[in-house]
């Protein structure tokens, strides 16, 4: 038995297939057979029910995917462990909602970076549900996303931020009043695959607002760029962190009374092996979100050149 075939037991039970595992472990899935076999003899144990179209975990199966969890971890931190913060190093895989990627990611990694230039952080967009998925299969570190109803009982939540929804409205708009805006205008709306557009649809179903839909999209620029050529209004997060060339347009507040919010936070595994850099990712992330605007990085002075004599 090696770490490398626990490795390869857990990413089978976490992808749900000999094939997939095959993929995140880099070998074959002849290979990938060949270790869980290799296993099941040394162990003198059933790893995999085999009647299945795809092998499902026997119940012993689980419990020893449970505890190669934890020798797995235990042999990753064994460096990190003795070298304290000096061991903040490696990759950090970062899930991320996408109205955080222009403002709150880029600024607190850079502030990560520049404290751990050993630490390579890879980030990858996705939606609230299938991100939570990643980081509980381990296919990501942590991730920043919309809280959801129910927190995972293995996995570990860290408030980041409350973030008021708010009306958006083009500059060429009539009028300032939200819910007038929403019945007269087409509606562009936040993609419903997301939570935040779960939490936009019941907000405008408990208030009783028709709306006329125009659009359906999941980007937050890209909702911005429509509402400013005047194709509509849209209900998106008042993100946490402004960039400074944003696109001018109406930020207006929902009537008073109606107004609500989604929590913006960081979701992670209990029994990460990377609980140091989450836990920085999370302190820089904080940071960021207290300084609330992006601004662009000045650039260093330019030294004046003296103009070349000309020739006679």
């Amino acid at each position: 038995m090696s770490i490398r075939t626990l490795k390869t037991l857990i990413a089978v039970a976490d992808h749900g297939s000999f094939s997939a595992a095959a993929k995140e472990v880099f070998v074959t899935h002849a290979a990938v057979s060949q270790q869980i076999r290799a296993l099941e003899e040394e162990w003198k144990i059933t790893l995999f029910d085999r009647t299945h179209r795809t092998p499902e975990l026997t119940p012993a199966g689980r419990a020893l995917v449970s505890k190669a969890r934890d020798v797995v971890a235990a042999y990753d931190n064994i460096v990190p462990g003795v070298l304290g913060n000096k061991g903040i190093e490696g990759v950090l895989s970062l899930g991320a909602v996408p109205t955080t990627l222009t403002g709150l990611v880029p600024s607190a990694v850079s502030k990560l970076k520049k404290d751990y230039p050993a630490l390579h952080v890879t980030v990858m967009l996705g939606l609230t549900t299938a991100l939570i998925q990643q980081v509980e299969r381990g296919s990501l570190d942590l991730a920043i996303v919309t809280k959801p109803q129910f927190i995972p009982r293995n996995m570990v939540w860290y408030d980041l931020a409350e973030e008021p929804f708010e009306l958006l409205a083009s500059l060429e708009a009539d009028g300032r009043d939200p819910v007038e805006l929403l019945k007269n205008s087409p509606f562009i709306r936040f993609s419903r695959q997301a939570v935040v557009g779960g939490l936009i649809e019941t907000w405008l179903q408990e208030n009783g607002i028709l709306v006329r839909e125009s659009m359906e999209l999941e980007s937050l620029e890209a909702i911005s760029s429509m509402v400013y050529c005047n194709l509509g209004v849209s209900i998106v997060p008042r993100t946490c962190v402004t960039i400074s060339n944003a696109l001018r347009l109406k930020h207006l507040p929902l009537a008073p009374g109606r107004g609500f919010s989604r929590m913006l936070g960081c979701i992670s595994r209990a029994d990460s092996v990377r609980i140091r850099a989450i836990g920085e990712m999370n302190d820089k992330l904080a940071v960021t979100i207290r300084e609330g605007r992006l601004s662009p990085p000045l650039r260093p002075p330019q030294s004046k050149r003296k103009p070349a004599k000309r020739r006679q």
